[in-house]
């Protein structure tokens, strides 16, 4: 115990002594700076410190205790790290101990001390230096490129001003110094454009913008850093140039296509009224449709006035004093016509021209009621006191120059002459009624209508009535025994003068000048007559707001709007449409205007909308292609031609129309032929014409029962020439009328065949169908007719060989007369089958009389032929296909000579069927070059 006591002892005495003697070699303390500023070049780890790390201690040289071990650093996430290069020296060195990034952190501050190795190798008894602040600066390095913070920049700017700045571009630079991070230089990359930027992205135009030249400018810009690094992707900057501010209508197209059949084309869709914020209390839009050189003023059916009265109701029973020319109406064959009008029969007159009416086609009697109606274009007429310009005028043949009524326009001034005879009136009445209109010298189309019931006349000039402004009173006309003579286009003057001659000249143009005797028109037939086809329209208008009002003209070709509300007018204007009822419309140009009046609040200067001048385009329609079908000939006894019926001549006839459609048609239209669809639409005339000489009317006609046509709108005129049905009507109504069409000849004995023409019209000779014609044969009797052979009965080794009918073909021409080729082969024919046939009598002749030799001589004068009685006839068009025998002997003989001849008669039969056979085939041979040439006329044939 003692021992373990004194063990102890000995070893803490050992420890203290070594404490004593380690205390006194490691005095001192590490010293080094008390700061240190450094920098470090981001992504480099590598820290230039100043001063150099460096770490001093006075127990130097001693080892250990004057070494420099390590240098520590305090602080929180300090990205770095000291390193001892050497221990005697105290030499170190800061790194970094993980990528530096400038754009995180620019600047770093931490603490370093220096531990010296101690009193011995085991680093125990160590020692550290004071605390010294560190400073670390990051330096940066060019790695961003600038970029800008929009995708694309916009502007909008008014034309004619210079701008000092219409925007700012603006670009950045992650870099995190001020050199690499600032944006030092803007610039505009695309060339030759009025526009300039500066340093600080704002862009100027250099000069003043136009609107009109330029509505958009593209620009591109890019950016540059102080360093001169341009940015990656240049910028879009788009600005808009817009017009000065001016009140107009906004949003719509100069050009509007129409598409026939479409029903109603919106014409505004998207337009709307820009007021630049002008004071407006009230607007008033007017809408004028411009039709003036389409047709009469506008697209108007072009069917032919006959036909157009019987569509509108009008009564039956007037007379068209200007009626396209023909052989029956040819006195209108040196007026001059304007044939570009689709269809529309238009004369024109220049002072030169007129007509003279003939009587047969004058109205004997006017009656107290009659009416005039013309469409009429005239213009103011030159000179300062202008002569009368007549229209219609009635007039003394000879001898006096007294007008009975007239028509006539004088200074702009329509007058309407009536004077009656002295049997109709024997007082002081008005005689002439006075009109002042616009119209009559507007040189546009007019219709004008006067309807009379005596005293009392009243016009109508487009549907619209206007009573005369002045009439004047005259005295009847004394009776005479004068003719009158009517004229179209100016006066006849018969006496007074040394040469009759035409007088006051009319100088415009006329259509459908018509005189109806008896009867007056009513107003829904005159405005059935004149009514326009096209026109504005508005869509859904019960969708109209109530603060619109509107109206049209009677043609509605104008509209006129008014409301105090922009927005509703602006409504109301994209509901405008433009519409063609016509299923065949005039194609061409319609020119639109918009004239719009703006009314502003109080005493402010009121804005002005400039006019809208737009057209519609409407487009070709699809031209229909009428094609009549049906039986083209046909030959029926004649006992048919004289019934008391006739004959149908187109009981069978078949009327169809079709277009040529690119397109497929949509679900529910007609059927498609090869691309041709067929189409229903109406008809205004068909014409049956007689081919060759006219209709004998002493023995043929052409008759259709007016039963045919009760319940349709036509109607049917007859001559020698032909018949023609007429009307606005469908083609299955002319297809039911043609059926009944019969022709008759009482006489036929005399004719051979009628060939006819049958054509169809759809809008006055507009689209035509094809000539239809048509061949008809007559079949005589034979037992009717009278034989011109010398027999009294056919042989009967002969048979009747009915002639056949040949069937030719519609178009081509039929002739009578045999070509002078086919008469050498038709001789040549006949002589040779003549020949054969004498032979074949010859050799049975020659049987015979073998046969009575042999039989007895009593017998030889009773078998002798008596050649004067034989008369024989061949059809050279038909094969004969057995042997025909030509003897003939009394009847005495023959009953006598019966039973001995019977034997007789077979064997010369079977002898005679090698040469019949040799006759059967070349006479086949000839009819068959025959059949292709030669129409066998059946009148020649007598059996």
């Amino acid at each position: 115990m003692e021992n373990l006591r004194i063990s102890l002892m000995l070893i803490l005495i050992t420890m203290g002594l070594c404490n004593v003697f380690a205390g006194k070699v490691n005095k001192h303390k590490p010293w080094i700076e008390t700061s240190y500023h450094g920098v470090i070049t981001e992504n480099n780890d590598t820290v230039l410190l100043d001063p150099p790390l460096m770490a001093l201690d006075k127990d130097a040289p001693v080892p250990f205790a004057g070494e420099i071990c390590a240098f520590k650093i305090h602080g929180e996430d300090a990205p770095f790290e000291a390193v001892v290069l050497n221990k005697t020296s105290g030499e170190g060195l800061l790194r970094a101990s993980s990528p530096i990034d400038c754009e995180l952190q620019k600047e770093y501050t931490f603490i370093i001390q220096a531990y010296d190795c101690g009193s011995r190798a085991s680093g125990t008894n160590w020692k550290k230096s004071h605390k010294a602040v560190v400073h670390i600066q990051v330096n940066d390095v060019n790695e961003f490129a600038p970029t800008f913070r929009e995708p694309v920049y916009k502007a909008t700017v008014t034309e004619g001003k210079i701008y000092d700045s219409i925007l700012q571009v603006e670009a950045a630079d992650e870099d995190c110094s001020p050199q690499y991070s600032q944006i030092c230089n803007y610039e505009i990359v695309t060339p030759d454009i009025p526009f300039a930027i500066d340093r600080n992205g704002n862009i100027r135009n250099t000069e003043i913008l136009s609107y009109d030249k330029e509505q958009q400018y593209k620009i591109m810009v890019t950016a540059y850093d102080c360093a001169q690094k341009k940015a990656t992707d240049d910028v879009l900057v788009r600005i808009d140039v817009k017009p000065v501010c001016k009140p107009a209508w906004q949003g719509w197209n100069k050009r509007v296509e129409y598409e026939p059949g479409t029903g109603s084309k919106p014409l505004f869709p998207t337009m709307h009224l820009e007021t630049c914020d002008g004071p407006v209390s009230s607007i008033r839009v007017t809408v004028e449709l411009q039709t003036n050189h389409i047709g009469k003023g506008c697209d108007r059916e072009t069917y032919s006035e006959k036909s157009l009265q019987k569509l509108c109701g009008a009564s039956s029973g007037s007379t068209d004093l200007l009626p396209a020319s023909s052989a029956t109406t040819n006195w209108t064959a040196t007026l001059l016509t304007d044939s570009g009008r689709d269809s529309d029969l238009i004369f024109r007159f220049d002072g030169r021209q007129a007509a003279k009416i003939p009587d047969r086609v004058v109205p004997k009697n006017l009656t107290d009621q009659f009416t005039i109606a013309t469409w009429m274009k005239h213009g103011p007429s030159p000179g300062l006191r202008a002569e009368k310009e007549t229209l219609l005028c009635n007039s003394d043949k000879t001898e006096m120059n007294r007008h009975h009524y007239a028509f006539y326009v004088h200074n702009c001034r329509l007058v309407f002459l009536l004077r009656r005879d002295f049997n109709q009136v024997d007082t002081f009445r008005p005689a002439e009624y006075h009109w002042k209109l616009e119209q009559i010298c507007d040189k546009e189309w007019h219709y004008y209508v006067i309807n009379v019931e005596f005293p009392v006349v009243t016009l109508y000039v487009d549907g619209v009535t206007y009573e005369p402004y002045l009439v004047t009173d005259d005295w009847p006309i004394h009776p005479s025994q004068i003719d009158m003579q009517l004229t179209v286009g100016a006066c006849w003057q018969g006496g007074e003068v040394i040469k009759p001659q035409f007088t006051q000249y009319f100088r415009g143009s006329l259509a459908g000048l018509t005189i109806r005797p008896g009867k007056i028109e009513s107003q829904k037939v005159i405005s059935c007559l004149q009514a326009c086809k096209e026109g504005l329209d508005i869509n859904s208008l019960e969708s109209l707001s109530q603060g619109i009002k509107f109206h049209f003209n009677p043609s509605q070709s104008t509209l006129v709007m008014e409301g105090d509300d922009i927005e509703y007018i602006n409504q109301a204007l994209r509901k405008v449409s433009y519409i063609n009822s016509r299923q065949f419309p005039t194609p061409g140009i319609r020119r639109l205007k918009t004239s719009t009046t703006v009314q502003c609040y109080g005493e402010d200067t009121c804005i002005s909308i400039p006019d809208v001048d737009a057209f519609v385009v409407v487009l070709q329609p699809s031209e229909p292609r009428i094609t009549i079908t049906g039986m083209d000939h046909f030959a029926r006894l004649d006992t048919e031609f004289e019934s008391s019926e006739g004959l149908a001549l187109f009981p069978d006839i078949r009327i169809i129309s079709t277009v040529t459609k690119t397109d497929l048609p949509p679900q529910g239209k007609a059927r498609k032929r090869g691309g041709q669809e067929e189409i229903i639409h109406n008809l205004d005339y068909c014409d049956i014409l007689v081919i060759g000489n006219e209709l004998n009317p002493d023995q043929e006609s052409l008759q259709l029962n007016r039963n045919e046509l009760h319940g349709k709108h036509l109607d049917a005129a007859n001559s020698t020439s032909g018949i023609s049905i007429y009307g606005v009507d469908t083609m299955s109504n002319y297809e039911q009328v043609l059926r009944q069409v019969r022709y008759l000849n009482w006489h036929s004995a005399g004719i051979f065949g009628r060939r006819f023409k049958l054509t169809c019209s759809e809008l006055n000779g507009r689209y035509t169908s094809n000539e239809f014609n048509l061949e008809v044969n007559v079949l005589h009797n034979s037992n009717s007719r009278e034989h011109v052979n010398h027999m009294a009965v056919q042989p009967q080794y002969f048979q009747a060989i009915p002639h056949p009918v040949m069937r030719h073909n519609v178009n081509s021409a039929h002739s009578l007369a045999i070509p002078s080729a086919a008469t050498v082969v038709i001789v040549v024919c006949i002589s040779s089958l003549l020949l054969i046939v004498v032979l074949g009598i010859y050799r049975v002749r020659v049987a015979r009389l073998h046969s009575s030799e042999s039989g007895g001589g009593a017998k030889e004068n009773q078998t002798d032929w008596d050649d004067l009685a034989l008369t024989i006839t061949v059809n050279p068009m038909e094969n004969v296909e057995e042997p025909q025998q030509a003897n003939e002997e009394s009847e005495d003989e023959e009953e006598e000579e019966e039973d001995e001849l019977e034997e007789d008669d077979i064997t010369s039969a079977e002898s005679d069927v090698s040469d019949d056979e040799e006759a059967v085939t070349m006479e086949g041979q000839c009819d068959g070059k025959r059949r292709e040439q030669l129409e066998w006329n059946n009148s020649t044939l007598r059996y």
